[in-house]
């Protein structure tokens, strides 16, 4: 008996288990099916018609999601090639499937407009086609917050906590493949817990900011979905001129908190509130990117200063607005913060910058993370001084700890790549006749999940006037990023499918 089995494990080990992929993939869409419920149900409790189309969805989705639950694979375990493969083909699942409201609710869409939704929410992007939030249902605007949420901390991860018996099937391999960053922290040995911990503190933040927006002048639905939004650096809104109906100095602050919390390591923050609050500081990614929101903090003051006359200010608009906007960039947010209404060369160009860098790795931000900026930065260093003693033996370190040269190779070969994807996707959209300044814009807002639309380089309102080829294309971008371009990008590798 133990010839066969060791055979098995050499046929498992060389070929890619596909039915055991459907069949987790069949788990997932029945959590998918499971969240599209609540939208249903809410429209049902308001006496809307799109609650017949969510329940419509709810059961092709599940229908689907059980047979491929039927599939009985040969083999159960997987490899890094199956949490590769998981990975990125539950988020386009996730997104065809959730398209569907998009379609058959109202108003109704196009698939390209529908898919490009769906892929902006769950990937957290934020970027939409929408024009009018007040034409959409309260269903509606529930799902498209629920699609942030769920894709701020992450689909698969979100399985795993759910889902402890994956903890032994390749488990790790899909938490590698999804989580973002260079090095992913465990706070649990094992990683169905790592999960629950993560999970448990992005339930919870959400719950306090929930109530603390309630406590302002939001409704508890509004509430509901700005947190969503918010915590998952998402950026969709739920009214028309989005925070700008509510002009409430409180909103912006508790946003602020809540988009900065967004931006930081879910694990230190679990270790901070866990064990001792002040490893958050001695943690020197934390400290950077402080010290990084500070300095564009002050570029965007002075642009304020440069740009607006002396009685036109405020305080609010040296403080609170010119943070907000810094924050929402910087998260990949995106959030419209209502008052932030012109956009001069100058705030663009910082803007383009804060979106390029991002946030700490581990959280629900895009951007290339100021986590690779430092170990970029201080590669770059070291070679400098290399020039001018060749024989010098230096080393990257970073909190404290001296990093490999094989993860500094691996972060500035990602660097590498995610300036040479934003530059193709750049050139792609300029083939259907986008300006260059705007297919650069969107370009960049879509590979970093930013979300900032045409409207900031004038060129229109939402994503809605693309042309429908570029909406995949963007769509594409967005995945990639989400991803962190190595999860993606390895599957089209040859070595990716050779036995």
């Amino acid at each position: 008996m133990t010839i066969p089995q060791n055979i098995h494990n050499i046929h498992n080990i060389r070929s890619v288990n596909l039915p055991m992929i459907l069949k987790v993939t069949g788990w997932l869409l029945l959590i998918e099916a499971t969240f599209m419920l609540i939208p249903a149900v809410t429209a049902l409790s308001y006496g809307e018609k799109d609650a017949w189309p969510f329940l419509f969805c709810v059961a092709a989705t599940a229908l689907c999601g059980v047979l491929m639950r039927c599939i009985r694979p040969r083999y159960k375990q997987m490899g890094r090639r199956e949490g590769f493969l998981i990975t990125s083909s539950v988020w386009i699942w996730f997104s065809l499937f959730g398209m569907l409201p998009f379609i058959f609710g109202s108003p109704h869409y196009s698939v390209s407009d529908a898919f490009f939704e769906a892929m902006s929410g769950f990937t957290t992007t934020g970027a939409t086609i929408m024009k009018n939030h007040m034409q959409l249902s309260h269903g509606m605007n529930i799902w498209r917050a629920e699609m942030q949420w769920l894709g701020g901390m992450g689909i698969i991860l979100f399985t795993l906590a759910v889902l402890p018996m994956l903890n032994s099937a390749g488990g790790m391999q899909m938490f590698n493949a999804e989580a973002t960053g260079i090095t992913h922290d465990k706070v649990h040995p094992r990683i169905s817990s790592t999960a629950k911990a993560l999970w448990g503190t992005y339930l919870a933040l959400t719950i306090l900011e929930i109530v603390c927006l309630w406590l302002g002048p939001m409704d508890l639905f509004e509430s509901i979905c700005y947190t969503f939004s918010s915590i998952s650096t998402g950026g969709f809104s739920c009214t028309y001129r989005s925070l700008g109906d509510f002009a409430s100095d409180y909103v912006y602050i508790i946003l602020i908190i809540f988009m900065f919390l967004g931006g930081v390591n879910f694990a230190l923050i679990f270790k901070a509130v866990t064990h001792n609050p002040k490893e958050i500081w001695k943690n020197e990614i934390f400290r950077i990117f402080i010290f990084t929101l500070l300095a564009f903090y002050i570029l965007m003051v002075i642009e304020v200063l440069r740009d607006t006359p002396l009685s036109g200010l405020t305080w609010q608009s040296l403080t609170i607005y010119p943070l907000f906007q810094v924050l929402a960039t910087i998260t990949s947010t995106g959030l419209d913060s209502g008052v932030w209404i012109w956009w001069s060369s100058f705030a663009i160009a910082i803007s383009m910058v804060m979106m390029f860098v991002g946030s700490c790795a581990g959280s629900t931000s895009g951007g290339a993370k100021i986590d690779r900026m430092t170990f970029l930065l201080k590669h770059l260093s070291n070679e400098l001084v290399r020039i001018i003693r060749p024989n010098a033996v230096l080393s990257v370190r970073v909190n404290k700890k001296v990093q490999s040269p094989t993860l500094v190779d691996k972060v500035t070969a990602f660097m590498c790549i995610y300036v040479l994807l934003i530059a193709v996707g750049c050139l792609a959209l300029t083939m259907y006749d986008v300006p260059p300044i705007d297919a650069l814009f969107d370009a960049l807002s879509c590979v970093s999940n930013t979300g900032l639309s045409a409207e900031v380089t004038g060129m229109g309102t939402t994503f809605e006037i693309l042309p429908d080829v570029t909406k995949w294309i963007l769509s594409m971008l967005m995945l990639i990023g989400r991803l962190e371009l190595f999860s993606v990008l390895v599957i089209f590798t040859r070595p990716f499918w050779s036995k």
